[in-house]
């Protein structure tokens, strides 16, 4: 089957985001700094909100549960777009290179509350012809109904598309469909890997 559409995840493939670069703004110590990320204001904590709680709901809920912690966790959704830090340019200069042949689309694990700063700030987002977001579906990636969605609506083929996500659980879950998928790991080369599968 000819390929026709390209599907992205955004963290992580176009947009360098990572609460790293806010809070070693105010931790002096690494390792107290990993210890909440890893403990208070988690990546699950997070995802809750991707998939659609508020994000006043959560931070409220966060600091009855860790009083001490009160304000860092203020500091999560107050200063958010101090995480997103950039667009990936190589990424994004693959995905101009795509648009000439290509139909282009976004599914991404976002907060409908700070999805529109992100969009706002990076053009490349005018690029594509449509975004499926989780909060907006109250559905996150890897449940594959959240898939169904983007390619109902869109009215495209699983089979002609390409998925490219940063999450091996997301990746697992496109194949199952039967997306054609691109990890995008640590060492990953996108432009190498389309040219590998005659994309690019």
């Amino acid at each position: 089957m000819k390929i026709k559409n390209i599907v992205f995840d955004f963290g992580g493939v176009l947009v360098d985001w990572n609460p790293r670069y806010l809070y070693e703004k105010y931790f002096d110590d690494k390792e107290q700094m990993e210890s909440f990320l890893n403990n208070v204001c988690t990546p699950e904590w997070n995802q809750q909100q991707d998939a659609g709680k508020s994000l006043a709901e959560a931070t409220k809920e966060l600091q009855q549960k860790f009083p001490t912690h009160k304000e860092m966790i203020r500091l999560f959704y107050d200063k958010w777009e101090v995480m997103l830090k950039s667009e990936i340019p190589e990424n994004v200069k693959v995905l101009y290179q795509l648009k000439t042949k290509y139909r282009l689309f976004g599914l991404t694990n976002w907060s409908v509350e700070t999805f529109p700063i992100a969009h706002k700030r990076f053009p490349f987002f005018k690029e594509l012809e449509g975004i499926v977001v989780s909060g907006d579906e109250k559905l996150i990636k890897p449940d594959k109904e959240i898939y169904l969605r983007l390619l109902d609506r869109y009215q495209l083929k699983a089979d002609e598309s390409i998925f490219i996500d940063d999450s091996p659980a997301n990746i697992d879950a496109a194949e199952e469909i039967g997306f054609t998928t691109i990890h995008f790991g640590k060492n990953t080369k996108l432009e190498e890997k389309l040219k590998q599968i005659n994309i690019l």
